[in-house]
């Protein structure tokens, strides 16, 4: 007799019901001069938006979408926010980015029973972490995160804060797995907006999260990239 856990109940009905994406290949190296160019280029890719808004009973929704491709050697990331508030109060590497206007993007690979969290405010300041849940998380070292290169934009219209987040992720950011190329791979992901120290604390994802209380760490409930050529 086959005796199905609440568990295993949740991961199977997470992935039947999972998002998914693809994302595309992009020739070329994107250095730190390059970062405008990769923004307008990202905005002629399909964007997609985080609407599921988790655990809060205020009627407080910052519209986000974003876009994502790859290099050779890098994921490409772009986040477009649009928010009554901004925050960003936190500088170095590995600070807790996710209390200011953040946005972050956890990705698993393979069969790997861990992921890695990647969290950047709306100044590109980032924090980068991998395990296997939300507690007792091994901090990447800030040598490799610092090869993340970003480019942010911000401006006020009509009352609203609208700002932008490009990212080039290195392959090298994933210390703890070894691959020398994306094409043709699926992995599991998931893509979040969240503010914990704002006047409205807010938390979207891309692919929805059933779970009663706060909580982006539940790999269960990621969807798929899938890195098309």
């Amino acid at each position: 007799m086959c005796v199905r856990t609440r568990k295993n109940y949740i991961s199977i009905y997470a992935n039947d019901m999972a998002k998914q994406l693809s994302a595309v290949f992009i020739p070329g190296i994107f250095g730190s001069d390059r970062l405008d160019e990769l923004s307008i280029l990202l905005d002629t890719h399909q964007s997609h938006l985080l609407d599921n808004h988790l655990w809060t009973n205020n009627t407080y929704t910052p519209k986000v979408n974003f876009a994502v491709a790859y290099t050779v050697d890098s994921i490409l990331l772009k986040y477009n926010v649009i928010e009554n508030e901004l925050i960003a109060n936190y500088r170095e590497i590995n600070d807790p980015v996710y209390e200011d206007s953040c946005v972050e993007f956890f990705i698993k690979f393979d069969n790997d029973i861990n992921y890695y969290n990647l969290e950047f405010n709306c100044m590109g300041t980032a924090l980068v972490g991998y395990g296997s849940g939300k507690h007792g998380r091994i901090t990447i070292p800030k040598v490799a995160v610092s090869t993340i290169k970003s480019r942010s934009y911000i401006k006020t219209m009509a009352g609203d804060i609208h700002w932008q987040l490009s990212l080039v992720i290195p392959f090298k950011v994933f210390v703890y797995n070894f691959f020398t190329s994306l094409k043709n791979k699926a992995y599991s992901a998931n893509f979040y907006k969240c503010g914990d120290k704002m006047s409205y604390p807010h938390f979207l994802s891309w692919n929805n999260i059933d779970h009663p209380t706060p909580d982006f760490h539940l790999p269960e409930f990621m969807g798929k990239i899938n890195f098309i050529v």
